[in-house]
């Protein structure tokens, strides 16, 4: 099981290619940025996790511009995002920065996808919410299509564009894993139609999730996939040891721990910890 940790780096927070050096130092296996592109002053759309939002929320940099810098200092971490919300991104655009990243990290990028929770956002990207995964699917099946086509063309209901160049492709063929966010069951689901990764957040005894392996495999057995072909991820993994066993002796794939934005002397004992769970477990 690997262990990685998250993070929304902002400009009041320890610097992100600071963050990416002290994680691969300690052999932390990679680091997952989240995305917002703004927060719509009206916002009717209740935080998830209830309360108010945080506000990191507010003012967290553009994941490919922080995971490039990340890169520029850093060898052998995995760079992720965590997520990407194409539903409010160009997928062509997106395609080239996701090509770009990988190419100038040597391929260890990792695409965290999903379609986002706050409504009024996406609003404001011209997204419809009540269609955001149908549009999120066909974003991605059209960058599949740019990355693994030289003439490459996609038709879709939201998605439609006659053939194209782009280069450079990604470094990993045919490119990079991509690890779909979101509960059970429909991020599963989405996982198993066009990912390579379903990224859940369970609950704090491992609810949501463990229940859920035997159907999941189940689904990618019928999907005529390989069920080893599809990781799961766990999203803000809280550090518990036993819950932790659980989760590796389950067979989950990596846990993804979150580091506060917050400045260096208050994050640097927070990654040891993760470190000391990462040798406990082995």
């Amino acid at each position: 099981m690997h262990h990685s940790i998250l993070n929304f780096p902002t400009d009041y927070s320890m610097p992100l290619p600071e963050l990416a050096r002290e994680a691969e130092a300690r052999g932390l296996e990679s680091i997952w940025l989240a995305e917002h592109s703004h927060i719509p002053v009206a916002r009717t759309t209740p935080y998830p996790l209830g309360g108010d939002l945080p506000k990191m929320y507010y003012g967290t940099l553009d994941p490919f511009v922080a995971l490039a810098a990340a890169a520029s200092v850093t060898s052998r971490i995995r760079l992720a995002t965590g997520i990407c919300l194409v539903v409010q991104r160009d997928p062509i655009h997106t395609a080239k920065q996701v090509a770009s990243l990988d190419q100038l990290c040597g391929g260890r990028f990792l695409f965290g996808v999903g379609a986002g929770w706050n409504l009024e956002e996406m609003a404001d990207h011209g997204t419809d919410p009540a269609t955001r995964f149908a549009l999120m699917r066909e974003r991605i099946e059209a960058m599949q299509a740019i990355w693994t086509q030289d003439k490459a063309e996609y038709h879709g209901r939201f998605v439609d564009f006659d053939p194209i160049f782009q280069w450079p492709k990604p470094a990993q063929q045919p490119y990079p894993p991509i690890h779909v966010g979101g509960s059970w069951p429909g991020a599963a689901k989405r996982a198993v139609q066009y990912g390579n990764g379903w990224m859940p957040i369970l609950g704090a005894d491992g609810s949501g999730v463990l229940e859920h392996l035997g159907e999941l495999r189940e689904m990618v057995a019928a999907a005529g996939r390989d069920p080893a072909a599809i990781e799961i991820s766990i999203y803000f993994a809280p550090p518990d040891p036993a819950l932790l066993e659980k989760l590796r002796d389950a067979g989950i794939a990596r846990v993804i721990y979150g580091v506060p934005s917050s400045p260096r002397e208050e994050v640097l004992p927070i990654l040891d910890q993760y470190t000391a769970l990462m040798h406990r477990l082995g």
